[in-house]
């Protein structure tokens, strides 16, 4: 098997840690580090990890002034708790960017809102037969 770790430059590690965790419904921890923290589902999964802007020398996470956050990319969190994952959501934000719908595509339903660093951030149930 093989898995993907997403990284994404954020401007406080702790803090997005708390909103991905809340977001998620995961139970509350601590990042590893100040600079640097995993997402973990309940079995220890990675499902996103959190890099400080410009903490070393990645190129791409130098900084959110060399590129707009979130540009190209789609945070698609696929969960199996959507109709607690949405009142979750909307403790989080002001307004959600796309209200609950049912994408057409997956005939699931969905909805985005941001993150605290801008990223989008899509929530879409898991089907059955997912």
């Amino acid at each position: 098997m093989k898995r993907t770790w997403t990284i994404i430059g954020v401007t406080d590690v702790a803090r997005s840690y708390a909103w991905y965790q809340t977001l998620l419904g995961l139970p509350a921890t601590q990042p590893a580090h100040d600079y640097f923290g995993q997402i973990l589902d309940t079995d220890g999964t990675v499902l996103l990890c959190l890099h400080q802007w410009g903490a070393h020398e990645h190129p791409s996470l130098t900084s959110p002034d060399r590129a707009q956050p979130g540009n190209g990319l789609l945070l698609f969190f696929r969960v199996d708790d959507f109709a607690e994952a949405l009142p979750r959501a909307r403790a989080l934000v002001s307004a959600l960017e796309d209200e609950p719908q049912v994408n057409p595509n997956t005939g699931t339903e969905e909805f985005t809102l941001r993150d605290p660093d801008g990223y989008y951030v899509m929530v879409s149930a898991l089907s059955d037969d997912a």
